[in-house]
């Protein structure tokens, strides 16, 4: 079989106007660049489509698909008739060049231009990281003209990003031999800054220049926080992002339009494209395909009850993403027979499927539809029992080919979804936003983890009391954890249970305006494996990329 970058590669491309046009836009709505991406330059708030979230398992070195089967669900409605667009997160050079590769779907069920997509496509994450190290300068350099702010060193707290997997610089000193004040710095992922955040949850350049000037940058020696407006420098920024806030439009394999914008990382961010991005959609398509990063502990989650409450949106459905290995996995399974049949094995893994059915259908009252990304090795028996096992949920279990058989192998899905969309149903939340801060991430992690309560560092517990002493604790809560387990713990795999969630740091993110906290040993800065992607990846003697996939 080719790889997905030689399907990429070999297909045919609709020009992006003719793209556009499906979505009833005029050629004075867009901005191409070249002949096959667009950003989309007009303001949408009709919203008048029916939304699909696509979630799913706690991932595995297995792989789930949930891009693919995004993909390849709202091919499989393009192929129904009804008028649908996709909405995607940008890829993060961090991942592409790390474990992960690249991030536009795979097989048959792909966005193109795949090789733009995954790398510097129309520059977004690069304006974001130029934004977001253009105010850590014109911190450092208002400290080294005479601190007029009287800037506390000792409490910076805006870091330096880079869109790479470099752990080098998780820990790193600026301002050596004179050239500033010599102090620590600590780079983040692009992927994690709060600018990436700012972006995707901004309503508009309006809103994203406020929510620009409200970043807290540090604090000064008086104690008192210390905003990106004190230093002028939310003009510039959002000078650099003008053209990043506006949505980019590409297509499917087949033709189905595309909206992918932003990138936030779900484990340490909050794993959404951006609020534009939905509202464009939902006011051009009748149906809307969105996803959120990860599990549904982690993107569901954050999705739901910080996303959903900043845009006023919610979704009419919810997909959960799952497969017989990942699932085998879960329960134990060796990774080198996964192609085995194992029922035993994956009646073991089944309930970290269960427990995020039951946490949409429960806790947040959606109706789920279940994709089962299917393989060639999945067995009649093993797919019997993921059936049967669905069905006791109260949930649906739909068998998808749509990494071999691009739309055609997502129909059945689609017809599943559109199905469950149609039943009216409102929107709950795992939390009360008004609740305290200890209080609302001890509700995620009981009604969305299964954990049994929340420990905290002393460092944590002063921030959070200090948090709310300035005004900041009626913000969602966003807990920066493990992607591997429902608990923080990435070893305790399917549904464990007795556990407690540690939170080591609290970060109030004033221009995210949500407040951030940090469990377990997750990194802010991931660095590269053994042996990353970068190894594979190469330009052939015609110019072509090979190896990305």
């Amino acid at each position: 079989m080719l790889s997905d970058i030689e399907i990429a590669q070999r297909c045919k491309m609709q020009k992006i106007g003719d793209i556009a046009k499906k979505l009833g836009l005029t050629e004075e709505q867009i901005e191409c660049y070249g002949k096959y991406k667009a950003k989309i330059a007009a303001d949408f708030s009709d919203r008048k489509g029916k939304l699909v979230l696509v979630t799913a398992i706690n991932p595995t070195a297995s792989g789930e698909g949930k891009t693919t089967v995004s993909i390849g669900l709202a091919d499989g409605m393009a192929r129904l008739g009804k008028k649908v667009c996709l909405a995607l997160r940008e890829p993060s050079l961090g991942p592409v060049f790390g474990i992960k590769g690249g991030a536009a779907g795979g097989g048959y069920a792909q966005v193109v231009p795949m090789e733009d997509i995954n790398l510097h496509f129309t520059g977004d994450l690069h304006a974001i990281t130029a934004a977001n190290n253009l105010l850590c300068a014109m911190l450092d350099n208002h400290i080294f003209r005479g601190n007029e702010l009287d800037i506390d060193p000792e409490k910076i707290y805006f870091r330096r990003c880079l869109d790479m997997n470099d752990r080098a610089l998780r820990n790193v000193t600026v301002g050596q031999k004179g050239e500033g004040l010599e102090r620590e710095e600590h780079f983040e992922i692009t992927a994690a800054c709060e600018i990436m955040a700012v972006l995707c949850l901004a309503t508009s350049l309006k809103d994203l220049k406020r929510r620009i000037g409200n970043i807290i940058v540090g604090e000064n020696r008086k104690g008192e926080y210390v905003y990106a407006r004190d230093l002028k420098a939310e003009g510039a920024m959002a000078v650099l992002l003008k053209d990043a806030i506006k949505p980019n439009l590409v297509q499917t394999l087949e033709g189905t339009p595309a909206i992918v914008h932003g990138g936030p990382f779900a484990n340490i961010a909050h794993g959404c494209n951006s609020i534009i991005a939905t509202y464009t959609a939902l006011s051009l398509a009748d149906w809307v395909v969105t996803e959120a990063g990860f599990g549904a502990d982690l993107g569901a989650e954050k999705f739901l009850d910080t996303k959903c409450r900043v845009a006023g949106i919610q979704p009419d459905c919810v997909v959960v993403v799952a497969t017989v290995k990942a699932l085998k996995l879960h329960g134990g399974a060796d990774k080198a027979n996964l192609s085995q049949e194992d029922v035993a094995a994956l009646e073991r893994g089944m309930p970290n499927l269960y427990k995020h059915i039951e946490n949409m259908q429960k806790v947040y009252q959606k109706p789920v539809i279940v994709a089962m990304n299917r393989f060639a090795s999945d067995t009649s028996a093993e797919i019997e029992a993921v059936m049967r096992g669905v069905e006791q949920t109260g949930a649906k279990a739909v068998f998808t080919d749509v990494f071999l058989k691009g739309g055609e192998g997502g129909t059945e899905l689609a017809e599943a979804v559109c199905g469950a969309a149609m039943r009216k149903s409102e929107l709950h939340y795992s939390y009360d936003l008004n609740d305290p801060i200890e209080k609302k991430i001890g509700d995620i992690v009981k009604n969305v983890y299964g954990g049994d309560g929340v420990t905290y560092s002393e460092e944590a517990k002063a921030k959070i009391a200090d948090a709310e002493k300035r005004g900041y604790g009626k913000l969602p809560v966003i807990i920066a954890k493990t992607q591997y387990s429902l608990s923080d713990d990435a070893k305790l795999l399917a549904r464990p249970s007795g556990f407690k969630v540690h939170v080591r740091d609290i970060i109030v993110k004033g221009g995210a305006e949500f407040v951030v906290a940090v469990a377990g040993s997750i990194m802010l800065m991931p660095g590269l494996g053994k042996h990353p992607a970068a190894e594979r990846i190469d330009v052939d003697e015609k110019g072509e990329t090979v190896g990305l996939s």
